[in-house]
């Protein structure tokens, strides 16, 4: 593996946009955990591996301002999901990949976010997403962003999945266990409060 200071630049995209269904509506990416919002936890694990550290989020611009270069939103109103999320990060993104991370996963590692970026630079034109046991993580990926086009076909087209259209351009895995702590979602009241 590349020591991580010799791997291509990457953004950065953390992914806070959603509606907090599981949460009761909160805004999950300022939930605490550990004393800190989640995101702060994110943001202390990624800010070293960028200079362009980008966020999604619908609300609380203000707040989050304090953890990225920069803030994206949907374009589309109504919370329409990740996909919406990931577009605008691909269209703001200043380097080659994007690394895509849920705000709700503070448990992730450095090591495995160089990972993901070493992997990723060995088939650069192809989008990686990691795959926990028998299943795909499309959240936690590093995208190519010449591949926004492709991105903006399948959302014009009406297709909502990450995971659907990084698998039509060839997606590589790259396999974690099943259980992997690293990967844990923490996406309920009662995870946060384990």
């Amino acid at each position: 593996m590349k020591p991580l200071d010799s791997l291509p630049a990457c953004s950065i995209l953390l992914l806070a946009g959603g509606r907090g269904q599981r949460m009761g509506g909160q805004d999950k990416g300022l939930l605490d955990w550990r004393d800190r919002p989640l995101i702060a936890h994110l943001h202390e694990r990624v800010r070293p591996l960028t200079d362009d550290l980008i966020i999604s989020c619908n609300r609380n611009a203000d707040r989050y301002a304090a953890f990225a270069d920069h803030l994206v939103h949907d374009t589309d109103a109504d919370f329409p999901g990740p996909m919406a999320g990931i577009l605008a990060g691909l269209a703001q993104a200043a380097h080659a990949m994007l690394l895509v991370l849920p705000c709700d996963v503070p448990a992730v590692d450095p090591a495995l976010l160089q990972l993901m970026r070493a992997t990723a630079a060995t088939q650069p034109d192809r989008p990686l997403m990691i795959r926990q046991g028998e299943f795909w993580e499309p959240l936690l990926c590093v995208i190519p962003t010449h591949h926004l086009a492709a991105f903006q076909r399948a959302w014009q087209a009406g297709e909502r999945s990450p995971r659907q259209v990084m698998l039509q351009l060839g997606a590589q895995a790259l396999q974690c266990p099943a259980g992997d702590p690293r990967l844990a979602n923490l996406n309920t009241p009662d995870l946060l409060h384990d």
